[in-house]
């Protein structure tokens, strides 16, 4: 038992690598040794994905935004020799993330590819209840991965930013360029609203992962060495910021708003719930439903697919042209016209530079 580490230490080494302390700080901060510190963070690592899988399921929500986050272990991608660990090289996170709640649905380590790519949004799938407005990048197979997983049931647009290498002339390269050709919004699938399309918000949440998950800090020696490490803190940052943080903007957690919980979850709940989390299947997809149109708007007519195919809607229908008043018989007809049609004007040649 002396090498157990006491409930109120496990709390304190948790605390401080969700606040982005390292391996090495939190060591020094509470005098517990770094390979306790590392088998503490697989374990809570392997139980947050279990609560991730248990409590984050049935979403109701309309617009969901997804984006990958680069990250590498042990070395970048361009020194990955051929005899090295398949681990070794790049290890993107995809996220998936609601709009409104802000709250995390879905997330994947591994590579960025198509296998990755597939089996992150089957994951996200699994995990709504609503026909989604779906939004994201421009990786390609994305396309594939939405139309395998959700058949005639997503609104899907991509969100294009087309960076240059060379700036215009006319750039000043400390502002951001003009943001009409910067931008390029493509429809996909369904009936996404371009508008209102963007990825601005979990890419907002690529700058809160950068800052409380320290492996992923740029230009630092904090960077993962093996690869269930560095899924584990990737699974305990999503717990804690989920239930654990409230949102500045929303002033509960994203759970909360989302209706997972009904209170801020602490640091010595998360461990002892992610300690004693016993495994969980993941979800499985259910029949989706079709959103609620919003107040004083007119529900478009829609039909479910059989063989959960998706819906048959009519969308962008022309509104009724309005029919005119009938005529009152008590009031008398307007009287015809007594003059004749005005005849036809006569075409004539106009001369452009005169008769001489």
């Amino acid at each position: 038992m002396a090498h157990v580490l006491p409930m109120a230490k496990r709390v304190e080494v948790v605390s401080h690598l969700v606040e982005g302390a390292g391996i090495r700080p939190t060591s020094r901060l509470t005098e517990v040794s770094q390979p306790a510190i590392l088998s503490l963070l697989l374990r809570m690592g392997e139980g947050c994905e279990r609560l991730h899988n248990r409590l984050v399921r049935d979403v109701d929500c309309v617009t969901v935004q997804v984006d990958e986050i680069w990250s590498y272990v042990q070395k970048k991608q361009a020194r990955v020799q051929p005899g090295d660990s398949p681990e070794f090289g790049e290890a993107y996170v995809f996220v998936g993330m609601a709009s409104a709640s802000k709250l995390v649905i879905s997330y994947r380590v591994g590579k960025r590819d198509e296998v990755n790519t597939s089996a992150f949004i089957r994951d996200l799938r699994a995990r709504l209840v609503t026909v989604p407005q779906l939004y994201s990048d421009g990786w390609v197979p994305y396309v594939a991965a939405v139309g395998a997983s959700f058949p005639g049931s997503v609104d899907y647009a991509q969100v294009v930013k087309n960076y240059r290498r060379k700036g215009r002339k006319d750039d000043d390269h400390r502002y951001e360029p003009p943001r009409d050709p910067f931008i390029t919004k493509t429809p996909v699938f369904g009936v996404p609203d371009v508008k209102r399309a963007s990825t601005s918000h979990v890419e907002r949440q690529n700058l809160t992962i950068r800052m409380h998950i320290r492996r992923f800090t740029r230009l630092c020696n904090g960077f993962s060495k093996r690869l269930p490490h560095h899924k584990a803190a990737v699974a305990l940052h999503m717990m804690f910021y989920n239930f654990c943080r409230p949102h500045e903007a929303l002033r509960v957690t994203p759970a909360m708003e989302a209706g997972l919980t009904d209170h801020i979850w602490s640091i010595d709940e998360l461990v002892t719930a992610a300690l004693s989390e016993a495994p969980t299947e993941p979800p499985q997809p259910k029949a989706l439903k079709l959103p609620e149109p919003p107040a004083g708007a007119p529900t478009a007519p829609a039909r479910a697919l059989p063989n959960g195919r998706g819906f048959l809607r009519l969308v962008g229908s022309a509104p009724a042209a309005p029919t005119p008043p009938a005529a009152d018989p008590s009031e008398p007809e307007p009287p015809s016209p007594s003059e004749p049609p005005p005849a036809p004007r006569r075409m004539v040649q106009l001369s452009l530079f005169g008769d001489g």
